[in-house]
């Protein structure tokens, strides 16, 4: 009888990691918790979870959010479950190893005297500027990103992914805009690439940054551990779902102009948005009503004031905002 290998294994953690987002100011933000607290880095309010405390991984998350934030959540969704090794531990440590489950989560923007101390939102193209086309294609993928991955990509052009594409295939489609098809939903797949390549201030912090790392410049604001791999996630899946699903109005108020909702609309697609097609659009496919009410907090002629429909939930499946088409 063969004597048993002994084998090595670690404790594991689960810990439960929210991003939170809201629209200030016609922009969208991000909540964060702690801040300054971990080496001066950003973080997504998160902690473990407690089967003793928590029956339910929601109320675990919901219960961490509400102590580090102080703010209420509205729409909450499982994203994706994190375990890589090395996102949270160096090498030949002995530490648990944390497997994250990420949440995106809706919420209207609070008041700061509702909020936990060290908690804030902040805008989230600062952590990801190369996301945000509404006035322009941004200045610093040509200027700083294609050409650290057109080198990087030179090491080895012809190496294929687990999908068979290129490092070049992968730089023309996710940054090049590819024709004019710049895909707003890719935001994971191109901080991805980023991380890969070594050129995020993460892949320093994990070992693994690229010569070209300070050619490229900050890229940027980093975050704590892979909170924002978890942030990629939740934006690119808010913005494949605000198109078959009506999620957008849990971040609008009770009662809005066209208008704002179309600046919220690009504020999460992060690029413009024909305004005729728009307003064609919604009016059109019945998510919202007039109130009959006005405002003049436009600046201009009293706009009118409109509301979410929720009975559009009850009389289609996809009661989303499609409007792919730019200005």
């Amino acid at each position: 009888m063969k004597k048993a290998i002994p084998t090595r294994s670690l404790p594991v953690e689960i810990n439960l990691t929210a991003a939170i987002v809201a629209v200030a100011g016609g922009d969208p933000a991000i909540l964060v918790a702690n801040a300054g607290r971990n080496r001066g880095e950003a973080a997504l309010p998160s902690g473990p979870f407690d089967p003793l405390s928590h029956r339910t991984l929601d109320i675990g998350l919901r219960a961490w959010v509400g102590e580090q934030t102080g703010v209420p959540l509205g729409y909450v969704e499982q994203l994706y479950t994190f375990g890589d090794r090395g996102r949270h531990a160096e090498a030949q440590d002995r530490k648990p190893h944390v497997v994250s489950v990420g949440y995106l989560a809706l919420t209207r923007l609070a008041h700061k005297e509702e909020m936990a101390s060290g908690a804030s939102f902040r805008p989230w193209y600062g952590f990801f500027p190369w996301e945000d086309w509404r006035s322009k294609k941004p200045a610093m993928v040509d200027g700083k990103i294609v050409p650290a991955l057109h080198k990087w990509a030179a090491r080895d052009p012809d190496r294929p992914n687990a999908y068979g594409l290129t490092r070049t295939d992968r730089v023309r489609m996710l940054f090049e805009d590819d024709g004019g098809r710049f895909n707003d939903e890719n935001v994971l797949d191109r901080y991805q690439l980023l991380y890969e390549a070594g050129l995020v201030e993460e892949a320093r912090r994990d070992g693994r940054a690229s010569p070209l790392i300070d050619e490229a410049g900050p890229l940027g604001e980093p975050m704590r551990d892979d909170h924002r791999r978890i942030l990629a996630t939740a934006m690119g899946r808010l913005r494949a779902k605000m198109k078959y699903r009506p999620v957008i109005f849990e971040l609008m108020p009770e009662s809005f102009t066209l208008t704002a909702l179309q600046r919220t609309a690009e504020a999460l697609e992060g690029r413009r948005l024909h305004k005729q097609n728009f307003r064609r659009f919604v009016e059109n496919s019945a998510v919202v009503e007039a109130t009959g009410g006005t405002t003049h907090s436009t600046g201009g002629r009293p706009a009118a004031l409109f509301r979410f429909r929720r009975e559009v939930l009850q009389e289609r499946p996809a009661p989303g905002l499609r409007v792919g088409v730019r200005a």
